[in-house]
């Protein structure tokens, strides 16, 4: 539980100090206030990133450093942010310094915000990162393998820009790029077989209908024999890639489908079917996180209760009631009404540096 949080220099913080309750807190202010910023400080404190912008974006501007001091479950947790001179992220966690966290120093954090509406009709990019987040939280060493394919990946797409680069320097890392690949997509489908568990109930559940729904990874080839087979095409493709000038072939071209009654959701789901699958997902995310990390985890709600009609807010609501919850609105109204008066109002007014 996080119990405070200070922040300082922090987007529109100078200073200013919150402290929460266990249950549901609401973050409540008019547009431009910063409930968002709020909102994003509790998600650097929990998993050290922003969802939305990068490090050096989150330091009040033209100031060189920025600071957030947390209480949570009685230890003390900072994460200091210096720009000037050089770019820093320090951690500090029960005394520990550190440069990066682990996954046994992170905190379970299911955040739904407006652009997850976008999910199911948006860009395969935004699937598959959706997939790598929640491996991020749930799997040790993902997000070291994701990031060092991403590095290999960029290596081998200089290359094929090169003008005379030939086969033999592309081997090594058609080789690194296959190695580092396999686990990823098998990563993705055990968790996409994961979520299929579970996403049906729960859909039929919150949308009061008798719709089969279905999530399905897909990638070109088959998973537990996915090396050897990324090593072929890369191969095979080196003449075309250079071309391209990218790599055409990989995880990082995979997206997942949803279907609903066998029929892919992007061309047949109405405006709230999407919101209700989405809804769906996050809370089968809480699910997920709380059986991985063996700990409840953080739900973080950025203005999206007043996107869900009445029943819908009431399905969250009856699905929250476990977890300490953060939900911004500029309209409190439509909160309060489905909680009882134990939730912890946080009125935030606009903040000039």
């Amino acid at each position: 539980m996080v119990q405070s949080i200070r922040l300082q220099q922090f987007r529109s913080y100078k200073d200013d100090s919150f402290e929460f309750s266990p249950g549901v807190n609401i973050i409540v202010g008019p547009n431009a206030s910063g409930k968002t910023n709020l909102l994003e400080a509790i998600l650097m404190m929990a998993r050290g990133s922003s969802y939305r912008a990068k490090d050096h974006e989150l330091v009040m501007l033209n100031k060189p450093w920025a600071r957030l001091d947390a209480s949570i479950d009685g230890y003390q947790r900072t994460v200091k942010l210096i720009n000037q001179p050089n770019p820093e992220k320090i951690y500090e966690l029960a005394g520990r310094t550190m440069k990066r966290l682990s996954l046994d120093t992170t905190l379970p954090v299911v955040l739904f915000e407006p652009n997850d509406l976008w999910l199911l009709i948006g860009s395969p990019e935004r699937r598959r990162d959706y997939l790598d987040e929640l491996l991020t939280q749930t799997t040790a060493g993902y997000s070291t393998a994701l990031r060092a394919f991403k590095r290999a990946l960029a290596q081998r797409n200089r290359l094929l820009k090169s003008p005379q680069v030939g086969s033999d320097q592309l081997f090594p890392w058609n080789v690194r790029l296959s190695e580092l690949a396999g686990p990823i997509v098998r990563a993705r489908t055990q968790l996409t077989e994961a979520i299929n568990k579970r996403i049906n109930k729960l859909y039929q559940e919150l949308s009061r209908s008798k719709t089969r729904t279905s999530i399905t990874y897909r990638t070109a080839g088959e998973p537990e024999q996915y090396e050897s087979h990324m090593l072929h095409q890369l191969e095979q493709r080196a003449a075309t890639d250079q071309i391209l000038g990218f790599t055409s072939f990989g995880p990082h071209h995979d997206d997942f489908e949803v279907l609903f009654a066998k029929r892919p959701a992007s061309n047949i789901a109405s405006r709230g079917e999407t919101r209700t699958f989405v809804l769906g997902l996050k809370l089968v995310e809480l699910e997920l996180l709380k059986e991985k990390r063996n700990k409840l985890p953080l739900l973080l709600l950025d203005d999206v209760f007043s996107e869900l009609d009445g029943a819908r807010q009431q399905a969250l609501t009856d699905h929250l009631q476990a977890y300490q919850t953060f939900i911004t609105t500029t309209d409190a109204d439509v909160v309060l009404k489905h909680f009882s008066e134990q939730c912890n109002i946080l009125l935030v007014s606009k903040n000039k540096p």
